[in-house]
């Protein structure tokens, strides 16, 4: 999971200079399809294995995880540019993680719908209206209004 790094040695009673970062960047997903609640969605690098993957989730974020399933995504190559030439979209992992027993993720609702008032109300009526007095009258049959009939 670490990089290829050469650290100072490590000797008794120095303190430990090292410091392990990881260089995979992983991205949760909305999923496409209906999942279970215990189940969640992620796109990884290629490089990176289900192990891996595991071992992110558990010491990095303290999630426990009972399974990990990967796929790999192609990328589309329909697209043409300018010279015809063949666009092709880069390849992508996909991992499901199933949870632990007894976990469940559901995605936050972040655009809520709100509750329209008696104000939003009298205002949207008033826009309509305006809107009806402003539009063109059918029985004009495309003639401007300056010019009079």
């Amino acid at each position: 999971m670490a990089r290829n790094v050469l650290y100072p040695l490590y000797q008794l009673g120095n303190p430990q200079l090292r410091v392990f970062r990881t260089n995979f960047f992983i991205q949760l997903v909305r999923p496409g399809t209906a999942q279970p609640d215990d189940t969640v969605q992620f796109r990884i690098p290629m490089e990176m294995t289900r192990v891996d993957l595991r071992n992110y989730l558990e010491r990095i974020y303290n999630v426990p995880v009972s399974a990990v399933r990967t796929r790999i995504q192609h990328g589309s190559n329909r697209k043409r540019d300018h010279r015809n030439v063949r666009l092709k979209k880069p390849d992508y992992k996909v991992a499901y993680v199933q949870l632990a027993h007894g976990h469940t993720f559901t995605f936050p609702d972040l655009f809520p719908e709100k509750k329209l008032s008696a104000e939003d109300n009298i205002r949207d009526q008033l826009l309509e209206a305006q809107q009806r007095k402003e539009s063109r009258d059918p029985r004009r049959g495309g003639v401007p209004e300056w010019f009079g009939l």
